[in-house]
């Protein structure tokens, strides 16, 4: 690296590193993005490295996955996490110190190429398919530039004609992305965390009618230690006793139904009735799925 910025350094001489990190840089490009300008770039530490605050990023190639150098990087980095360390070992780590970016830190120089001006189409692909949306676009823009303008080819792509002239097109376009469409409606769907314990149920799910009933098992364990002294002149040994006392106690469960087309209002009123934790609702849920009482799709990530 130092011969590349021209410092020359004798074979014999073994300089001492403390204070660099080798690090791996990335970027995203946008669309249309031309040279000279400046995109954000993001820097995370692949080494040894605690921390990169305070750090600087030295001239850095980005390059596409056809090998291709597409921006240049460098820059002073900006690093949201903190880690501490004391002399006993103890340490606080804050967010992630190990990661940093660096605003309009690389400069553009070669431009993707696009199809922007290619050809008497253009297809617009959306970014949830749902055919019930693609119509809707379908009709919007024939009812505004007349029958046979644009056509779904399936849940995802719509193909519009457009003008061949780059500023006619730009207009063009300019229209139609202000056009304003009526989406489909999402997927009925709960979606579970069994990590963090995070459950989101969707505003069309509905249930059909069931019966439900939970009821909680708690354990307590109480460890009450003693101390065993031996009598006098026993020659004994004084030992602590260890004392566990277990209690097992059961909630009472509570039965409550569910009629045919509870909303999610309806829902969440009667779970908060019944004082279900995360934990219970989710085997709750999954007996639900089990037994067809669900109208939309549980998903467990």
């Amino acid at each position: 690296m130092l011969n590349n910025f021209g410092i020359k350094v004798p074979d014999s001489i073994k300089p001492k590193i403390k204070d660099v990190a080798p690090v791996m840089v990335h970027a995203e490009l946008p669309a249309f993005a031309k040279p000279g300008q400046t995109i954000d770039v993001t820097v995370s530490a692949i080494g040894e490295a605690k921390s990169l605050r305070g750090g600087t990023l030295l001239q850095t190639v980005l390059k596409g996955i056809d090998g291709q150098v597409y921006a240049l990087a460098q820059g002073s980095l900006v690093v949201s996490g903190l880690g501490v360390e004391g002399a006993d070992g103890s340490k606080v780590v804050v967010n992630t110190p190990t990661v940093g970016r660096i605003a309009n830190g690389a400069t553009v120089e070669r431009e993707v190429q696009s199809s922007f001006n290619m050809g008497d189409t253009i297809t617009f692909n959306l970014k949830r398919a749902d055919f019930t949306t693609a119509k809707n676009i379908v009709s919007a823009i024939n009812d505004l530039y007349g029958d046979e303008t644009a056509e779904a080819l399936d849940a995802v792509s719509v193909k519009v004609s457009a003008p061949r002239d780059p500023s006619e097109r730009v207009q063009f376009l300019s229209e139609i992305e202000n056009i304003e469409i009526e989406q489909g409606d999402e997927a009925a769907k709960i979606v579970v965390n069994s990590r963090t314990g995070t459950i989101v149920i969707g505003k069309l799910v509905k249930l059909r009618p069931v019966a439900i009933t939970h009821g909680g098992l708690t354990v307590t364990i109480k460890e009450n230690p003693y101390v065993s002294q031996p009598a006098p002149f026993s020659e004994g040994q004084t030992e602590v006793v260890q004392n566990s006392t277990i209690n097992v106690s059961e909630a009472k469960g509570k039965m409550f139904k569910l009629d045919t087309g509870v909303t999610l209002d309806e829902l969440v009123q009667a779970i908060n009735d019944v004082g279900m934790a995360p934990g219970d609702l989710m085997s709750v849920l999954e007996a639900l799925q089990q037994a067809g009482a669900i109208e939309g799709e549980l998903q467990i990530i």
